[in-house]
């Protein structure tokens, strides 16, 4: 079932996403437990319920997605009334002690970001009926049709980086673009789909052969760091990218979080030679020192989705259908061009809004094996 975000604006709550734009995120708590709570507002109206958020290992700074989604909670502390807990996960190993200490902190609805917290989440859900949970950008609902209580917050991405696979290949100077992702799961992986299906119409519209370094999206197979956590490894994002930038490519798509940094910093070091499009939230807000070489941003409202679960679960009308953010419904698109917008010729501005216009209306099918269902 498709739903549509309750709040107008969805791609514009990425300009409100900065580094101060909520609370302080919080460091981890001790052994994983839970931190402190922070108390209920006296206007709001919300006392008694109580959500949490469990973030994976970037943190709730990562300037990507935990931090995105963690701003939809302390918006929802703000103007629902409600009280709040949070724990950070550093490993893969913190993500079930974490939930269950979300459990033992008495909270109603408990929210978990990142596809790698899915095995943990659902297992959790299906122990504690009474407790509403969602997770964060698992993009494959059908694995939880035994969940009544779990509801996936989910986005089409592959449509949001379709067009920005267009963009880069009519930007690109070197006619080489380049994408890698931090590991080969769906979540990452959608955005490479979409990017490479956007270059190859490029390549068809216009009869040029502009080429994708880093993802093959009929073998499903690219470019990924490796490591422990290859999230958090910005030295082998820089790598990575320096080594698509010394095969020619001149615009490159990180869709690794934290890691990806690495890649605007090799963007940056190259003199204005090599630029990117960040994904998640919007880099110009984000990450804005990397403003100068960020064309554009896949953004992800996944601070309205957390915002809207968040007042369903606390209204009575929480549903465990799946939201699938979508170009129709703003929950995914392409953030303003900010320093490149005069860059941007008028034209090739023009194409993109009929793509994204044909995206919504059918005419255009992309194809992603990692989208979700709508």
């Amino acid at each position: 079932m498709k739903k549509t975000l309750t709040l107008a604006g969805a791609l514009l709550s990425a300009a409100a996403l900065t580094l101060t734009s909520c609370a302080e995120p919080p460091g981890t708590a001790p052994e994983g437990s839970a931190a402190p709570s922070a108390s209920t507002s006296a206007s709001g109206g919300g006392a008694g319920f109580k959500a949490c958020m469990v973030s994976d290992s970037g943190g709730f700074d990562d300037k990507s997605f935990n931090q995105t989604s963690y701003k939809g909670m302390t918006d929802a502390k703000t103007e629902l009334g409600i009280e709040t807990g949070q724990v950070e996960s550093q490993t893969a190993a913190d993500f079930a002690k974490n939930i269950q200490s979300m459990v033992d902190a008495d909270c109603n609805m408990i929210i978990t970001v990142g596809f790698l917290l899915s095995d943990d989440t659902l297992a959790a859900a299906k122990k504690n009926t009474d407790i509403k949970f969602a997770i964060v950008d698992n993009n494959d609902p059908k694995a939880y049709p035994a969940a009544k209580n779990l509801k996936p917050l989910v986005f089409n991405t592959a449509q949001s980086s379709f067009l920005a696979g267009y963009l880069a290949a009519g930007m690109s100077k070197t006619k080489k673009v380049g994408t890698f992702g931090g590991a080969k799961i769906p979540t990452v992986t959608i955005f490479m789909d979409g990017f490479a299906q956007g270059v190859d119409h490029y390549n068809k519209t216009k009869g040029e052969n502009v080429a994708v370094l880093g993802w093959d999206a009929a073998k499903q197979d690219g470019q990924f760091l490796s490591g422990a956590d290859p999230f958090q490894d910005q030295k082998g994002g820089e790598r990575t990218a320096q080594g698509l930038i010394s095969q020619g490519a001149d615009i490159i798509l990180p869709v690794a979080g934290p890691s990806g940094l690495g890649a605007l910093q090799a963007a940056k070091a190259s003199g204005g030679n090599v630029n990117a499009v960040w994904v998640d939230t919007d880099g110009c807000v984000s990450a804005a020192n990397y403003c100068p070489n960020i064309i554009t941003s896949v953004n992800k409202a996944m601070d309205l989705a957390v915002f809207d679960a968040i007042k369903a679960a606390k209204d009575g009308s929480f549903s465990n259908d799946p939201f699938v953010g979508t170009l129709e419904n703003e929950g995914t698109g392409l953030t303003p061009f900010h320093e490149f917008d005069s860059k941007v010729p008028p034209e090739l501005k023009t194409e993109i809004d009929a793509l994204k216009a044909d995206i919504i209306s059918g005419k255009i099918k992309i194809e992603s094996q990692s989208q979700p269902s709508e």
